[in-house]
């Protein structure tokens, strides 16, 4: 046993000089494990939980601010910029269609002719209204003129009785336009108002905005159908009559004989009663 102990100790027993080189050896091994790690770590900020919080916050804030309403103020709508009109709220096509108005020599005269400009709906129309402010028209030699008074100047056409001569000296009605408003005017029987010109092929809005105030209707110009005598070709000459209407009309007629007034037709549902309000100026009984 004694034996058995003392090989033990030869195979396994340190003495105290390599107890402590052992030490030393573990403490440089313990070293070298922890180095890499410290490395990595230098640099490296600990993550702010507040600071993110807050980044959220103003991300929020900032999402709020971009829906937030349009702030608006005074404007001339004859000489705001695009800038100023997409600031405003309007669209880019509407703020387009408005600049390419105005660059075809288009005015706007009164607030309410922005509802003129086809792109512009009705609720921007309704919000700018307040905000509009048409500045007087002067001349390139920066003399003001008053409105009524050069309104006085420009002699309007009358457009039932003009002939082509007189329409083409309207600003940008030529030749070929001016025989299709003569046109379509012998076909329907004359204009009730000058409103009937934007039926016209080929005129367009911001055509008829530049025209519309050098012109007029005479309704006493237009020529009158007789409603219980006029055959299916002659109603159809009508503007606001399609082929079922007239044919329900022809058809009335034969059955009841004389109609006294659109009223009938209104009442018995052969038409409705807003065209029958289109066909008043151009029929008689």
């Amino acid at each position: 046993m004694e034996n058995f102990r003392r090989t033990l100790l030869e195979w396994f027993g340190y003495s105290r000089r390599e107890r402590r080189a052992s030490l030393i050896l573990l403490g440089a091994l313990s070293i070298f494990a922890i180095v890499p790690y410290l490395i990595t770590s230098i640099g490296k900020e600990p993550v702010n939980i507040s600071y993110l919080l807050n980044s959220g916050d103003d991300a929020f804030n900032n999402s709020m601010n971009r829906t937030k309403p349009v702030e608006l103020w005074t404007f001339d709508p004859n000489s705001a910029s695009f800038d100023t009109l997409i600031q405003l709220g309007l669209t880019e096509k509407q703020a387009a269609s408005l600049l390419n108005f105005r660059n075809k020599g288009g005015r706007l005269r009164r607030p309410g002719d922005i509802r003129k400009i086809y792109t512009i709906d009705e609720e921007i129309s309704a919000k700018l209204l307040p905000y509009i402010k048409i500045s007087s028209y002067t001349s390139n030699n920066n003399q003001s003129r008053d409105s009524a008074s050069f309104r006085k100047k420009i002699r309007k056409v009358e457009i039932n009785s003009a002939d082509s001569a007189a329409l083409v000296r309207l600003p940008g009605i030529g030749p070929v336009l001016s025989v299709r408003i003569i046109r379509y005017r012998k076909r329907i029987g004359g204009f009730a108002s000058v409103g009937q010109l934007r039926d016209v092929y080929g005129l367009k809005e911001d055509l008829y905005l530049k025209i519309a105030d050098r012109l007029y209707a005479d309704p006493a110009l237009i020529t009158r159908l007789n409603i219980n005598t006029a055959g299916e070709k002659e109603l159809s000459r009508l503007p606001y009559l399609d082929k079922t209407e007239i044919l329900a009309i022809l058809k009335y007629r034969s059955l009841i004989g004389n109609i006294n007034n659109l009223q009938d037709l209104v009442d018995n549902k052969v038409i409705t009663s807003e065209k029958g309000e289109k066909l008043l100026p151009y029929l008689k009984f």
